[in-house]
């Protein structure tokens, strides 16, 4: 696994969510209750950015159509056994890293 910085800390407050890269893949970015939290970026729905959604406790929200995912395993709130990936993260001296296979 590769590890890449995407983003600082501080840019990320409690109860949000960002888009970022790692190099050519678009990430979804949230801070829940301080722990960092990685999905794909891109709802299977209609291809929504789902770091620009909201995020409400550890549920991101498609902004397009309102799928809802739980950051923290990936999995679809209304049918679990529909997932999207989630990936690894730890915060070093500020940054944010996301572990990438």
């Amino acid at each position: 696994m590769a590890s890449v910085r995407v983003a600082k800390a501080s840019e990320v407050p409690p109860g949000e969510g960002r888009v970022v890269q790692a190099g050519a893949k678009s990430l979804a970015l949230f801070n829940v209750d301080g722990a960092y939290h990685v999905i794909d970026n891109t709802c299977p729905h209609r291809g929504g950015p789902l770091g620009d959604g909201d995020l409400e406790g550890r549920v991101a929200i498609c902004p397009w159509h309102g799928w809802r995912w739980d950051v923290t395993t990936g999995a679809n709130t209304n049918n679990p056994a529909v997932k999207i990936p989630c990936f690894p993260t730890s915060v070093v001296d500020g940054d944010v890293y996301v572990e990438l296979p």
